[in-house]
């Protein structure tokens, strides 16, 4: 949050509590930092986002926020992944609206339209209107507002994010107002988490953020971690119906009560937590003459290139680690340097952007190391080999911050007609080459014969 001297959030507050209703603390608290304004008059905070755990009343402050602007000549997109979530703020402000003393017909008027409700403001002529929207792709363009509001935030993903963000760009004073809770093993968004990151770490300006939140994993059924992290609870929740629904999934339990906020993306085909249980605290031990299998993979939607090699260990596992990933345009001449080595004995080179050319570049070199040109059978052959393996412990790796997340915001993508898959990043414009190359490495560290020893007789 930023520093502010005045804001208009205690007539919002006023507004709403003329309803019959009235706000909590931590509601006012979080109106006067959304509705903050500068010297000029314009909101101090083009961006705010904030993070409550559910029942807590956290998309009752949208709608304040709605009303407020609804009745001060503001054009107001309330937005939501559901339909019945927008429909259902469209009910909220129209009866907050008529408890206050307000008249349909004579003050405002509103379409009852189920996807496409809208409120309009009689009054003045310069009043102000709320359309209520399921997000999409496409929802938003061509419209201009003044207030973009993302309820189920968790839910914002980056192409609904480029067909929202400019509807303000042509408001004198807009601003954009998102609110969820941390993302969980199901949500798609990643707009949430990105924006939270980098407006907590200072790279994004004229942006606030507000959380209820634990730091790590706890006991989801400890009473005072509630109290800490749920700011209705002793109001409008009860100790009693938090009880009733904790469940056994103590990681869904965190996140959706204790609004913890994980550091890995729980959709990954392999998650952070399995990553970790097969990587080595110390150097491996190998077997014998160390042979060296390499993985290359040139990458489907950025112009890298990335390198992996694998190697068998004494207690019959196979070791993997990544090497580097850098941009094509820099030349193959970084790998061949590793290739040269020795102990190397194949290369497994995928990607038509590349492969003919690296190929060639070895035979130039004279690169004794092997060169494989997988077909797309054997590519869906490593990556399955390669989850199996993983996850019967065959496999072992050390600590590598890129390989780590590359592999830990990683999904499946079908290859081919039978079944087969690849795998692509969770996470948009995230390069996922890191983690194929390993899997190539694996894949032909696993499949090479071994080497017949040669007997002399006389």
């Amino acid at each position: 949050m930023l520093p502010y001297e005045q804001t208009k959030g205690n007539e919002a507050i006023a507004m709403y509590n003329k309803s019959g209703r009235t706000a909590q603390e931590w509601q006012e608290i979080q109106l006067y930092d959304i509705m903050a304004t500068n010297d000029e008059g314009l909101w101090t905070h083009m961006k705010y986002g904030y993070s409550v755990p559910r029942r807590n009343g956290k998309s009752e402050i949208l709608i304040m926020r709605a009303l407020w602007g609804l009745i001060h000549g503001e054009r107001v997109l309330y937005t939501a992944h559901r339909t019945t979530t927008s429909h259902n703020a469209w009910e909220k402000v129209i009866e907050r609206l008529a408890k206050a003393g307000y008249t349909e017909k004579e003050d405002f008027k509103s379409t009852k339209q189920f996807g496409l409700e809208r409120i309009e403001w009689l009054k003045d002529n310069d009043g102000g209107l709320i359309n209520f929207r399921t997000r999409s792709s496409k929802g938003g363009l061509g419209e201009g507002y003044d207030l973009l509001v993302i309820d189920e935030a968790q839910e914002y993903t980056a192409d609904q994010e480029s067909a929202l963000k400019y509807v303000v760009t042509d408001s004198a004073n807009p601003q954009t107002l998102m609110c969820g809770t941390p993302p969980t093993a199901v949500s798609s968004g990643t707009v949430f988490y990105q924006y939270r990151r980098d407006t907590l770490s200072g790279t994004n300006v004229d942006s606030g953020w507000a959380e209820w939140s634990i730091p790590e994993m706890a006991d989801a059924h400890d009473p005072e971690l509630w109290y800490e992290t749920n700011p209705s609870l002793g109001t409008i929740l009860t100790e009693r119906k938090i009880r009733s629904e904790l469940g056994k999934d103590q990681t869904d339990d965190n996140i959706q009560r204790l609004g913890l906020w994980l550091r890995y993306n729980q959709k990954s085909a392999i998650s952070r937590e399995e990553w970790h249980n097969y990587q080595l605290d110390t150097a491996p031990k190998l077997s014998g003459t160390p042979e060296l299998f390499f993985g290359v993979k040139y990458a489907r939607y950025t112009a890298n290139v990335s390198l992996a090699v694998a190697v068998k260990t004494s207690d019959g596992k196979i070791f993997v680690e990544a090497i580097d990933c850098r941009p094509v345009r820099e030349g193959n001449g970084w790998m061949i340097s590793y290739l040269r080595n020795p102990h190397a004995r194949q290369v497994t080179i995928d990607g038509a952007n590349g492969q003919a050319v690296l190929e060639s570049d070895m035979k130039d070199a004279g690169v004794k190391c092997k060169a494989v040109l997988p077909k797309v059978a054997e590519v869906v052959q490593a990556s399955a080999q390669f989850e199996q393996s993983l996850f019967a412990d065959k496999i072992c790796h050390a600590e590598q911050p890129a390989l780590e997340q590359a592999v830990s915001n990683c999904e499946h993508r079908a290859i081919g007609s039978g079944g087969g898959f690849g795998y692509s990043s969770i996470m948009e414009g995230a390069d996922i080459s890191l983690l194929e190359s390993v899997v190539l490495a694996h894949w032909s560290c696993a499949n090479a014969k071994e080497k017949k020893k040669q007997k002399i007789s006389y």
